[in-house]
């Protein structure tokens, strides 16, 4: 696989705070990596460094076969930041049009990408009208339209769908399904974990500026997470649970573990009876993403 983004040991600090400590990863041509973490990780400086808009205090990158920075390389990106702040004095149309001019582009050529994204994300109506009259959601589809206009081989999406209905969503997820079908590569940061887990190819965690856990979301697909409620719950019967599976323990009256495979479940309830323990309930299902997630961010993550 042909590698549109490596990096290894990016830092950034500013100051007294170590916003990215260790980001070590790689993403692949015609993929769609997910970056997720609480808020406070880093995931944003970490999108910046990528980009070239913030230096790195130590460690080296290559983005679109160039190091970091590199303008013919910036040239091939499209960014969708979360907090932007665009002019709004400008109608829809003109936006994209100024934007266009940005990259290079103009002519037939740059109007005619101005009505096929305008199209596409729904706002062919509103194009003649100024943005301080969009809405939230309607900013954040212009916002992404502008991201495409030069046909992006890499794409950087932060929060995209913040603000936006359901409609919305479903119309930047197939936006992004569309991305990968024509051979670029998305590096998506979301909150909305059930988004990542239909678009996403992989994804990394972030936890305290640092790439703590990097998968593909197929390894993830047959987990299956159990629930357990019983009687006489003692240290010894947890670890007889582990020859089951990983990641025992108890939290709130309940046993939580996972498990590699659906087989195990017959055999563990019997090896339960045959202990003497009493079983009230028994949930198994597959592990989402977002169990997965506050898994590896552990009990001692708090809210950002």
């Amino acid at each position: 696989m042909n590698l549109v983004i490596e990096s290894a040991g990016l830092r950034k600090v500013f100051g007294a705070k170590v916003a990215v400590d260790d980001l070590t990863l790689t993403v692949g041509q015609g993929e769609v990596f997910g970056f997720l973490g609480p808020n406070g990780a880093g995931k944003t400086t970490s999108m910046k460094m990528l980009l070239g808009l913030v230096a790195p205090t130590a460690g080296a990158g290559r983005v679109l076969g160039a190091p970091l920075g590199d303008v013919q390389a910036r040239a091939k990106m499209g960014f969708l930041p979360e907090h932007f702040r665009f002019q709004d004095w400008l109608t829809g149309r003109e936006f994209l049009r100024f934007h266009g001019r940005l990259y290079g582009l103009g002519g037939g050529a740059l109007t005619g990408r101005i009505e096929q994204l305008l199209e596409r994300v729904d706002l062919l109506d509103a194009a003649d009208r100024s943005l301080r009259g969009y809405s939230k959601g309607m900013l954040q589809r212009i916002g992404l339209a502008q991201a495409l206009l030069n046909r992006p081989a890499l794409v950087f999406l932060d929060e995209p769908t913040s603000g936006l209905d359901p409609l919305g969503r479903l119309l930047v997820r197939d936006i992004i399904i569309e991305l990968r079908e024509q051979g670029a590569s998305v590096f998506l940061n979301s909150h909305l974990l059930s988004e990542v887990e239909v678009t996403c190819d992989r994804v990394a965690f972030v936890k305290r500026g640092c790439v703590v856990r990097e998968m593909a979301l197929a390894e993830q697909a047959g987990d299956i997470a159990v629930e357990l409620k019983l009687g006489n719950v003692d240290a010894a019967l947890l670890g007889g649970l582990a020859q089951f599976g990983r990641d025992v323990r108890q939290m709130n009256g309940l046993v939580r573990l996972t498990v590699s495979t659906e087989a195990a479940l017959p055999d563990m309830a019997r090896w339960l009876v045959a202990q003497g323990v009493s079983i009230y309930r028994l949930a198994a299902d597959h592990k989402s993403l977002e169990a997965l997630f506050l898994e590896v961010m552990g009990e001692d993550e708090r809210p950002g």
